[in-house]
């Protein structure tokens, strides 16, 4: 029976109330009273359960999808404003004991090169990333106790905030490795890490196990309970996601919200951000073996019905997108993106040799930072790069108070501008300066308290004369 607050995945993500949503959601598709009515109380801002998305995303209703939409896109700017935060993925090993069928770091896959970054080589790519103006960073790592133990997860944390190079430092290590001890999550904890990642990759059970046939990564529950761990070691914003594509669509849509809604109930604090990858090609791996993949239109919808529902959460996307793609998303909910990535063990600091592919997946948007850059600043974005939460000790409920207040942005736009002009001083290209100077002098005016518009536009002053790291 469905439990929000028990401990225990089989309860808090119940098969049943999946199956029972999705036949409730079936029934009202049309329904516009009941449709109507949802979208009246996602206007508040509070979200939605799990059973109410789930109607908004099986709507058939044309003029009321349009609604979605124009709501999620509403709610996306009263809660994060027009930043986009910029990150890039770091891998660090792809030493895999899984078998995990979706994925070629699979221990099977014996033909993928297999790497793992000494400190030193990591030290490289963390400076290459600072060149490219780079300063959340987001580490990846295969599950593997010999190789990957999570001493060299921390020492690799270690090495990444040691390294100051120019006017570069990352601020801010986000940390996407496997399921783990509350030990280990404590570790994590000191070592001075932003958000806790794990994607579920699927919500249903019997497919998970299926997908997952060998390795500590078949244990679902174990998996499945990861973040209450991590919340018990001291981890207080942690991401969820699901790999769509692995299994009907909207079943992942209603475990995943039946997660976030576990979260609050248990903790006080739901996620911190979502993910909403979808499958993509691979070596070793084709995604068309898959039969629940989903097209642009849906893709977008599920972007939206996640917005209006957890309106607080950030949402992800990375490059696996194309640029079409994330240019349409972006207005729907997407509130973080990466840039200039390489999904290869190495590779930002020099190309990795076609022969050594290790990549856990292709890149569909190949264009450089500063390209990206330049392209949210002219749709009216400002590409963020700012870490001050984190620093500021803004995180947990403390974040979340602000958020649901909708009072975060008094923070959030003018740290956003403060780390642009950093960018634009520092990395940009004279294009992308100008068109970024030129922003700022937009935004300035939107600050909505006139000391906070005097405070920023003096450290702008300080940013332009070579002085950094100012935040709110």
């Amino acid at each position: 029976m469905y439990d929000p607050k028990s401990g225990h995945a089989d309860e808090f993500i119940d098969h049943q109330e999946i199956l029972d949503t999705l036949e409730y959601a079936d029934k009202n598709k049309n329904n516009e009273a009941l449709i109507r009515r949802i979208l009246e109380k996602a206007a508040l801002r509070k979200g939605l359960s799990h059973r109410e998305a789930s109607v908004l995303l099986a709507c058939e209703i044309p003029e009321l999808n349009q609604e979605i939409y124009r709501l999620a896109e509403q709610i996306k700017k009263d809660f994060y404003g027009n930043r986009i935060v910029i990150f890039a993925p770091l891998y660090l090993s792809n030493y895999c004991v899984n078998g995990c069928v979706y994925c070629p770091y699979h221990q099977k896959n014996h033909h993928i090169a297999r790497k793992k970054l000494t400190q030193e080589e990591i030290r490289r790519e963390v400076i290459a990333l600072q060149d490219m103006g780079h300063k959340r960073l987001a580490i990846e790592s295969g599950e593997d106790p010999k190789n990957n133990p999570i001493e060299y997860i921390l020492d690799s944390i270690k090495t990444i905030y040691s390294i100051k190079h120019k006017n570069g430092a990352i601020r801010r290590v986000n940390v996407n490795i496997a399921a783990t001890t509350v030990e280990n999550y404590r570790k994590l904890k000191e070592a001075g890490i932003g958000t806790y990642i794990l994607f579920q990759e699927t919500y249903h059970k019997e497919s998970y196990e299926k997908l997952h046939p060998t390795g500590p990564k078949h244990d679902y529950c174990y998996h499945t309970e990861a973040m209450d761990r991590a919340m018990e070691g001291g981890i207080d914003d942690v991401g969820l996601g699901v790999l769509f594509g692995l299994e009907m669509y909207r079943y992942e849509f209603a475990g995943l919200l039946m997660h976030a809604e576990h979260l609050e109930a248990a903790f006080g604090v739901g996620p911190h951000t979502i993910s909403v990858p979808r499958i993509k090609r691979a070596d070793d791996i084709d995604p068309s073996a898959f039969d629940n993949g989903i097209d642009d239109e849906i893709f977008g919808k599920i972007i939206a019905c996640i917005r209006v529902a957890v309106p607080y959460t950030g949402m992800i996307i990375s490059t696996r997108e194309t640029k079409a793609c994330r240019e349409k998303v972006i207005r729907y909910g997407i509130s973080q993106i990466s840039g200039g990535s390489r999904t290869s063990v190495g590779g930002y600091y020099e190309p990795e040799p076609e022969e050594e592919n290790s990549a856990q997946f292709d890149v569909s948007d190949n264009r450089t930072l500063d390209e990206v850059v330049r392209w949210l600043i002219g749709m009216d974005y400002i590409p963020s790069f700012c870490t001050a939460c984190y620093r500021e000790g803004r995180t947990g409920d403390r974040f979340m108070s602000l958020c649901k207040n909708q009072q975060i942005l008094n923070c959030c736009h003018p740290n956003a501008l403060m780390t642009l002009q950093e960018y634009l001083e520092d990395y940009a290209s004279p294009e992308t300066k100008a068109a970024g100077e030129a922003l700022i002098r937009r935004e300035i005016p939107r600050v909505p308290r006139e000391r906070t518009r005097e405070i920023l536009e003096e450290n702008l002053e300080k940013i332009q004369n070579g002085m950094r790291d100012f935040r709110f």
